[in-house]
C-alpha cells in the first residue's frame, strides 16, 4: 500500500496538462486527449523500465539499489554505458521539473487571482502571455527545497499532496451534473475512499507534515474569511 500511494508521485504530472487551459486551442477536446495520451505513454515505459530491471537485477537486489537503472545496464554487461545512463536520468528530471514548473505555475497563477496567493503572483506577460512571476517564483521554491530538504521525504510529501487533492477532485465530482459528464456515483466514492487509505498508508513523517501544511493552510483561510466577513 506505501509502495502504491509513492508510487503517485511518479504519475503526478500528467494532471499538470489541465492547468494550461486558457493556453491552448479548444481545450475541452485538446486537454483530455492529452492526458490521454501522456498517461498512456507513461504506463507503457514505466512498465518496460520495470520488466527489464526486475528480470535483470531480481527483486532482492533491485530493493537495495542505490542506482537501479545504472545497476541494471551493468549486470547486464554494459558497463560502459553507464555514463550514458546517468546523462539520461539527468535530461529526464530536467525534463519533468520543466514540465511541473510549467504546471505549478498555472496554479499559483490562478491562487493569486484568487487571492489565495500575493496578488503580485497574477501578473502575465503582456508580451509573451505567460505568468513569469509565478514561474520564477516557483522555480526559486524549487531551488530552496533542493538546498535544504532530503529528496526521499520530499517524494513522500508530495505522494501525499498528491493524493490529498486527488480526493477532494473526487469529492467535486459530487457536483457535477449529467450535462458535464458526470461519471457513475460509485466512481468518485471509490476514489476518494482509495486516495485517503493511501495518503494515510506513505511514511509517518510524511503524513505529518502534510497534515502540519494543510493545518496551516485552513488556518490562514479561516482567518483572511473572517477579516473579509
Amino acid at each position: 500500500m506505501q509502495g502504491a500511494g509513492l508510487l503517485f508521485f511518479a504519475f503526478a504530472g500528467y494532471a499538470r496538462i489541465a492547468t494550461l487551459g486558457e493556453e491552448v486551442r479548444d481545450p475541452a477536446r485538446t486537454i483530455p486527449r492529452a492526458v490521454g495520451i501522456a498517461l498512456g505513454i507513461t504506463l507503457a515505459v514505466y512498465t518496460l523500465v520495470a520488466v527489464a530491471a526486475l528480470r535483470t537485477l531480481q527483486p532482492e537486489l533491485l530493493a537495495t539499489s542505490r542506482a537501479p537503472l545504472a545497476d541494471v545496464v551493468r549486470q547486464a554487461g554494459f558497463g560502459w554505458l553507464v555514463p550514458v545512463v546517468g546523462a539520461g536520468a539527468a535530461v529526464a528530471a530536467l525534463g519533468a521539473l520543466l514540465a511541473l514548473l510549467l504546471g505549478v505555475s498555472r496554479t499559483v497563477l490562478a491562487m493569486a487571482r484568487e487571492r489565495d496567493l500575493p496578488g503580485v503572483l497574477a501578473a502575465v506577460d503582456p508580451v509573451r502571455q505567460v505568468p513569469r512571476r509565478a514561474e520564477l517564483a516557483v522555480g526559486g521554491a524549487v531551488i530552496v527545497l533542493l538546498l535544504v530538504a532530503d529528496l526521499r521525504e520530499a517524494i513522500g510529501f508530495s505522494s501525499f499532496g498528491v493524493l490529498v487533492y486527488y480526493a477532494v477532485a473526487n469529492a467535486c465530482a459530487f457536483t457535477l451534473g449529467r450535462d458535464e459528464g458526470a461519471p457513475p456515483r460509485a466512481v468518485p466514492v471509490l476514489g476518494l475512499a482509495l486516495c485517503l487509505v493511501l495518503a494515510a498508508t506513505l511514511p509517518m513523517a510524511s503524513v505529518v507534515a502534510g497534515l502540519a501544511v494543510f493545518a496551516a493552510g485552513l488556518a490562514i483561510y479561516a482567518v483572511r474569511r473572517a477579516r473579509a466577513g
